[in-house]
């Protein structure tokens, strides 16, 4: 994992070949981190280091996980693709997250800087 200060903003930005984030747990750890290491509240991941189980909303994970981003006043944004995800309650959460302040599902790195800039 390598941890990436953008230039001229309090962002990390993630870049990883592996799953990073299994369970609520390891993303709350894993974004602790972040913070702990760079002191940046903003962070920006790829879709593809995040368990696809996340992106199933039975299994409540991404409700759970978002939740302690909210608590603990951490903004996040995905980076990825979610064409394939067409279920209308799956848009409907989508778009709610990305109405808010802490989580983003967005397409690309410079989508992610302008949603955790505001």
């Amino acid at each position: 994992m390598e941890i990436v200060k953008l230039q001229n903003e309090a962002i990390a930005r993630i870049i990883s070949d592996e799953v990073l984030v299994k369970d609520t747990q390891t993303l709350l750890d894993f974004v602790m981190s972040v913070q702990y290491e760079t002191g940046y509240r903003n962070i920006i991941l790829d879709k593809t280091n995040i368990l696809e189980a996340f992106f199933d909303l039975k299994t409540k994970l991404l409700g759970e996980a978002f939740q302690k981003l909210v608590t603990y006043q951490l903004r996040l944004a995905i980076v990825g693709d979610y064409s394939s995800y067409v279920s209308r309650s799956w848009q409907d959460y989508m778009f709610e997250s990305n109405k808010g302040n802490n989580v983003y599902f967005v397409a690309t790195e410079r989508e992610a800087v302008e949603k955790l800039q505001s």
